[in-house]
C-alpha cells in the first residue's frame, strides 16, 4: 500500500486531530488567554531588533527563517559501560534516568527549548509542546 498523502493533507490531519482532542477534553471554562504560538515567543526579540536596525530588510529575516535546524525529542539518558553495550541484543531493556510520564525534552541543535508529551496521529508519533523555555531561562541554564 502506498502513502499518497501530501504535506498539506498531513497538516490538515494534524489540525483535525488537535481539534478533535480539544473537543473531547470538554469545554474550556478558563478565563486565561490562549498561549501564544511558540514561534512568536521565541523569535519575538529577533523580529523587534530587526525592525529597529537600520538597513535590515524583510529579505534578511526571510533568509534566517529558512535556516534548517535539527529538532530532537529526548526521552531520557543513561551511562553504561562498553562491556554492557556489547552485551545488548534484540529485546534488551536499557533503563533511562527519566520517570514514566515525565515530559520529553525538545532540543534544537542540542539546546533545550521546550518540553512536551507524546501524541499519536494517523499512526505517527508527534510531540505536543507543553512548556516553552524562555530565552532568559536558557541563558541561566548555560551559565551554570
Amino acid at each position: 500500500m502506498t502513502d499518497n498523502t501530501s504535506p498539506a493533507s498531513e497538516a490538515d490531519d494534524w489540525a483535525a486531530a488537535l481539534a478533535e482532542q480539544t473537543a473531547a477534553s470538554g469545554p474550556a471554562t478558563s478565563t486565561e488567554p490562549a498561549p501564544a504560538p511558540a514561534a512568536s515567543q521565541v523569535f519575538q526579540q529577533i523580529q523587534e531588533t530587526a525592525s529597529v536596525a537600520a538597513g535590515v530588510s524583510a529579505l534578511d529575516i526571510a533568509r534566517v527563517m529558512e535556516v534548517p535546524v535539527q529538532l530532537t525529542a529526548e526521552i531520557g539518558r543513561t551511562r553504561i559501560t562498553i562491556k554492557n553495550l556489547l552485551q545488548l541484543s534484540q529485546g534488551s531493556v536499557v533503563e533511562l534516568d527519566a520517570l514514566a510520564g515525565q515530559p520529553l525534552d525538545v532540543l534544537i541543535n542540542g539546546y533545550l527549548i521546550a518540553q512536551g508529551e507524546v501524541v499519536v496521529v494517523n499512526e505517527k508519533y508527534g510531540i505536543r509542546l507543553t512548556d516553552i523555555i524562555t530565552p532568559s531561562e536558557r541563558m541561566q541554564k548555560l551559565a551554570r
